[in-house]
């Protein structure tokens, strides 16, 4: 089994292969992961809700220096901090931040529940 760091390296590494010199380059998409937002109620999220779109592009920035965990990967919403990526899924993301993979990310799903980490599913992706 590959670490998910491999993985990330090597998909990375095809879809920089798959799009040079191709006039589809902008069109194509690669999906990394898609997770569910962690820390809904710590953050900013809640107050912007009634903004919030599918498909509104988010930042993602790493927080090395956080506390409660090293891979930290920060997601925001137009300035707003909104969570975070998940600790489960946040390692290979972080070690794609921290060697300046060009990363995206977008709101895939958002969902009213009584449960703040079923609210906001996101997805990262390369282009």
């Amino acid at each position: 089994m590959r670490s998910a760091n491999s993985w990330l390296a090597a998909t990375l590494f095809t879809a920089a292969t798959c799009t040079q010199g191709d006039e589809r380059a902008a069109s194509l998409r690669l999906l990394i992961q898609e997770s569910p937002l962690a820390g809904y109620r710590y953050a900013e999220a809640a107050e912007v809700w009634p903004l919030l779109r599918v498909g509104d592009e988010l930042e993602l920035s790493r927080e090395p220096d956080n506390p409660h965990d090293a891979n930290a990967v920060r997601v925001q919403w137009r300035g707003w901090k909104l969570g975070y990526v998940p600790r489960r899924d946040n390692a290979a993301l972080a070690w794609g931040l921290d060697r300046g993979e060009p990363l995206r990310a977008r709101i895939s799903r958002l969902q009213p529940h009584p449960n703040p980490a079923r609210r906001v599913r996101f997805e990262v992706y390369v282009e």
